[in-house]
């Protein structure tokens, strides 16, 4: 069932369940739900949230909006940003940064965050598949990354006899490649499915 169905017959449901439920609270819980499928699709992102499904079902890196070559670049962009996000994650010289954005306060915020070496510690829990690709120094290999039309959103390869993932954000249209040692020393979260708001993170 495509995505317009799905909030079609979720909002439907939710229309329901209110018809049922006596608590006055929990009706206002079915209202900010109901506002929150209608919101997705009145403003047109009907199609972000199905990539973002998508996203979530999948064991990709962590979601970035936007990625900078510096930290100068990275806090003029949010300073002078009428509408940054409220919580999101971008690239500040290829590493993870978390921001957070109160609009009352005008409370603007980025630090790093080790969301990124969480989910190679994960891949490596699982296990690594072989390399797809082995390069001699990281300059050939990022040659190879940039030249791919449309590469894998991460694919594991070898530098120098070291295993990376290589990773594409295809809606920032931004490549990286990071070395799997960034996880050693890095301890496991209490829960990797969440983020740095509580949102699941795949």
């Amino acid at each position: 069932m495509n995505t317009r169905k799905l909030i079609t017959k979720a909002s439907d449901f939710l229309a329901e369940l209110r018809t049922t439920t006596q608590s006055q609270e929990q009706q206002e819980l079915l209202d900010v739900l109901f506002d929150a499928l209608l919101f997705i699709d009145s403003t047109g992102q009907l199609y972000s949230f199905e990539d973002y499904r998508k996203h979530l079902a999948s064991d990709d890196p962590p979601r970035v909006v936007a990625a900078f070559n510096t930290r100068e670049q990275a806090d003029a962009w949010l300073r002078e940003h009428p509408a940054p996000p409220s919580s999101a994650y971008i690239l500040v010289a290829d590493q993870y940064h978390h921001l957070i954005y109160i609009r009352e306060k005008n409370h603007r915020r980025l630090f790093p965050h080790p969301v990124l070496e969480y989910h190679l510690g994960e891949r490596m829990r699982e296990g690594l598949p072989p390399p797809v690709a082995s390069f001699a120094t990281r300059q050939e290999a990022e040659a190879w990354l940039q030249n791919q039309a449309m590469p894998p959103t991460q694919a594991v390869i070898q530098i120098a006899g070291e295993l990376h993932l290589a990773v594409y954000h295809p809606h920032i249209n931004h490549r990286s490649i990071y070395p799997f040692s960034m996880a050693a020393n890095v301890a496991e979260p209490e829960d990797q499915d969440q983020g740095p708001t509580g949102e699941p993170t795949k």
